[in-house]
């Protein structure tokens, strides 16, 4: 199995300046990307110590309202390894959390909220968050970007204005196709899970176009339990 040193290797970050938007999704052998329901069914346990790791180098961690949601997202918190890792690279002991809801269909007691240990962000639209805004704000910051939908590349702008330029994005398909459409990914990590679902379940990117946008491969790491974990990176 990968140690976690390994992991820290194959996924190293070269320099923290300007903004990268990193995804990082499971996919089965078949292509679906959930099991009942679920990504998480899908993963094993390098794959529970990649996420960490992938979430230790980031400013903030990105997921859509619909995730959060199917997930059963709680407080987003890194292990005390991951803790070090960060405090010895003067970042702060945890990575940011921002939820992206164009409509803001979030309850503020919601365990994502409830369980936080560092305040969370919502991204939503200018309409939404001017008529909701303030039921959240108890609980999370709220950040319009955008007037008929979220504005992606305003809101990285907004991420950069706090010092947050290392972007994980953990989904969902939506949100990965919207990010892929506006040529805003500069790397997706796909864990390919030895595991033929079937079914109806989704691919990781939907909504966007097609077209053929390639990546370069750059790391693959398999483990014991017969994962690869795979690295592509943007021209």
């Amino acid at each position: 199995m990968p140690t976690r040193s390994e992991l820290f290797d194959a996924y190293a970050l070269h320099g923290r300046d300007g903004t990268r938007v990193r995804m990082n999704f499971v996919s089965s052998a078949d292509g679906a990307v959930t099991l009942e329901g679920r990504s998480g069914a899908l993963g094993g346990d390098t794959d529970r110590e990649l996420m960490q790791v992938l979430r230790a180098m980031a400013d903030v961690v990105l997921v859509g309202a619909g995730t959060v949601r199917a997930e059963g997202y709680g407080g987003l918190q890194v292990d005390q390894d991951e803790v070090a890792w960060r405090r010895a690279r003067g970042l702060a002991d945890q990575p940011a959390l921002a939820v992206v809801s164009g409509g803001l269909h979030l309850d503020p007691a919601d365990k994502v909220f409830a369980e936080a240990v560092r305040r969370p962000v919502i991204v939503t639209t200018d309409a939404a968050a001017a008529a909701d805004g303030r039921r959240f704000e108890s609980v999370a910051s709220v950040v319009a970007c955008g007037e008929a939908g979220v504005d992606l590349a305003a809101m990285l702008a907004a991420f950069a204005r706090r010092g947050w330029t290392q972007v994980l994005c953990e989904g969902g398909p939506h949100l990965f196709g919207a990010l892929l459409e506006a040529d805003l990914v500069d790397e997706v990590c796909v864990t390919l899970a030895p595991r033929f679902v079937g079914g109806e379940a989704g691919r990781i990117v939907q909504g966007a176009a097609e077209a053929d946008r390639r990546f370069a491969l750059g790391s693959v790491v398999t483990d014991d339990e017969g994962f690869a974990f795979l690295r592509y990176v943007a021209p």
